[in-house]
């Protein structure tokens, strides 16, 4: 076995037995075939609000700029469908945010995941991420065989569906990489055709200015009244194009229990949650992503949610 091989083994078991449900491996280089798909939807102004989309362009398509002598990226898949869900569609919340805030929860897995690395194969220079620096995840998981990237723009595991955090550990270690598999949407739109707010496009193009996600949690200012009557009920976040999602009928339930659905989130209702106050929100949302929008932020969901 080659040196990038014993590498790669090493970094998979570690992968495996710290909990990911996949592991892939891509080599570190520039991002030629994203680059101008970026370029022309952050030009569409598809973005939206979220300016940082906008910045660090180069970094967004090389890892080596990230991590100088970066050579391998390893794509990290965290399964976090539940076993548990709302007994209300009254206000919806998105799977992902049911429980413990994943930034919190991935960021430590990662952390202990370098340290292993190390302690087995020696001193690596190397940086994690999730979420929090300008890296394509899931434009590197799919050069990394670990699914195709669907109609939605989510990644898609063909024997496991889409409801994963992805997370990047960027590596100046020699390693053998895995290939891309092919795309097995075919004639399928049912994400397409099931968005309340046409923010899925074609091409495999979201427009996030549209989508109930950005809506309800990137966007700081008020919701444009043209989105009245077509949030579907969803109060932060929206699984609908998951939902819908033939592949995600594989789905399984994640096995963490920090990821285990919030009591309060349960039987979440309007009449109930508007009547909060911003110490009780701070309270109940503090290790939650749903902390993200802040009190103002979630207070502003609920109410557009109203009828009129």
């Amino acid at each position: 076995m080659s040196q990038a091989s014993k590498h790669s083994t090493i970094i998979k078991t570690i992968a495996s037995e710290l909990g990911f449900s996949f592991c892939g491996i891509a080599k570190a280089e520039f991002l030629e075939q994203e680059a101008p798909r970026l370029e022309a939807w952050l030009n569409k102004g598809y973005q939206g609000e979220m300016g940082y989309l906008t910045s660090h362009f180069d970094k967004r398509l090389d890892p080596r700029q990230l991590v100088p002598g970066a050579k391998s990226v390893v794509t990290l898949l965290y399964n976090y469908y539940p076993s548990e869900f709302q007994e209300t569609s009254d206000a919806k919340i998105a799977k992902y945010a049911y429980g413990k805030d994943y930034h919190t929860v991935l960021k430590q897995k990662c952390r202990d995941m370098m340290e292993l690395i190390e302690a087995q194969i020696g001193k690596v220079e190397g940086r994690a991420f999730t979420d929090s620096a300008p890296v394509m995840e899931r434009a590197w998981a799919e050069r990394s065989g670990l699914g195709w990237i669907g109609k939605h723009g989510l990644l898609i595991n063909k024997g496991h569906g889409s409801f994963f955090f992805i997370a990047e550990i960027i590596l100046d270690l020699e390693c053998t990489y895995d290939s891309p598999i092919k795309d097995y949407c075919g004639s399928c739109t049912a994400c397409i055709d099931a968005c309340p707010t046409d923010a899925i496009l074609p091409n495999k193009t979201l427009n996030a200015s549209q989508c109930i996600s950005y809506l309800t949690i990137e966007l700081k200012e008020a919701i444009p009244a043209e989105f009245k009557g077509k949030m579907d009920n969803w109060a932060f976040g929206c699984d609908t194009c998951q939902d819908v999602c033939p592949w995600n009928r594989f789905s399984r339930p994640n096995q963490d229990s920090q990821f285990n659905l919030l009591p309060e989130i349960k039987n979440f209702r309007h009449s109930d949650w508007l009547e909060i106050t911003e110490d009780v929100f701070e309270n109940v949302f503090s290790k939650s992503a749903i902390k993200r929008t802040k009190f103002n932020g979630f207070i502003r969901n609920l109410k557009f949610l109203k009828p009129n």
